[in-house]
C-alpha cells in the first residue's frame, strides 16, 4: 500500500464516522493537493499524504491536548511511526505555531517537532485554506472569514487566525502564482 493510500485509510478510519464534516474537508484538501502535483515533482505524494492527515488530530479517539496539529502529529509519530517530515507537516500545518502560543504549547510543539518544514508548508496551507468545511474549493479570504465566523470573537482560534492571516494569504498567493507560472 502506498503512503498516500495508507494516509487516506487512516484519515477515513478516524474521521469519516465521528466527524463527517471534517472528513469532507479532508477529502477536499487532498483533492487540492493532487492539483499541485505538476509543481511538486517527487514531493507530490508527501504533500497528498499530509493533506489526508492534517486534521486527524480532531478525531475523538486521538484527543489529548485538544490542539489537533500536535495530537495528530504525536499519533502519527508514536503509533504509526510515520516519516518525520510528514509528522512535522501535520504538526505545523497552517501556521500552527501561532495557535500553539495561544494555547501555551509552543515550547512543546517546537521541542517535539522542530520548526515548520520549509518545503511543502506553503503548499499544505494552500490546500487547507482553499477548501471549505464541506470540501468545496473557495478563495483564501472566504475560508478565513468562515473560520472567524465559526469561532467568533474572543476565541483563541479567532485570535490565531487573525494573527496568521497575512502569512496564510501570502502563502496561498505564492502557490497560486507557481501554478500560473507552470502553465
Amino acid at each position: 500500500m502506498s503512503n498516500v493510500a495508507r494516509a487516506r485509510e487512516l484519515a477515513q478510519d478516524h474521521l469519516e464516522s465521528p466527524l463527517p464534516r471534517r472528513w469532507a474537508h479532508t477529502q477536499g484538501v487532498a483533492r487540492q493537493a493532487r492539483t499541485l502535483a505538476p509543481i511538486l515533482g517527487d514531493q507530490a505524494d508527501l504533500l497528498e499524504a499530509a493533506a489526508w492527515l492534517h486534521d486527524i488530530g480532531y478525531a475523538p479517539d486521538l484527543l489529548i491536548t485538544g490542539f489537533h496539529p500536535l495530537d495528530g502529529a504525536r499519533y502519527l509519530r508514536d503509533v504509526q511511526r510515520a516519516d518525520d517530515h510528514l509528522c512535522r507537516l501535520v504538526a505545523h500545518h497552517s501556521c500552527a505555531m501561532i495557535e500553539a502560543r495561544e494555547r501555551g504549547l509552543a515550547d512543546v510543539l517546537a521541542e517535539e517537532f522542530g520548526a515548520a518544514p520549509p518545503n511543502l508548508s506553503e503548499a499544505l496551507i494552500y490546500c487547507d485554506m482553499t477548501t471549505s468545511p464541506t470540501g468545496e474549493q473557495l478563495c483564501v479570504e472566504d475560508r478565513l472569514a468562515e473560520i472567524l465566523a465559526r469561532y467568533g470573537d474572543g476565541h483563541l482560534v479567532t485570535r490565531s487566525i487573525t494573527r496568521s492571516s497575512p502569512s496564510l494569504i501570502n502563502a496561498v498567493h505564492r502557490v497560486t502564482q507557481a501554478l500560473r507560472d507552470r502553465y
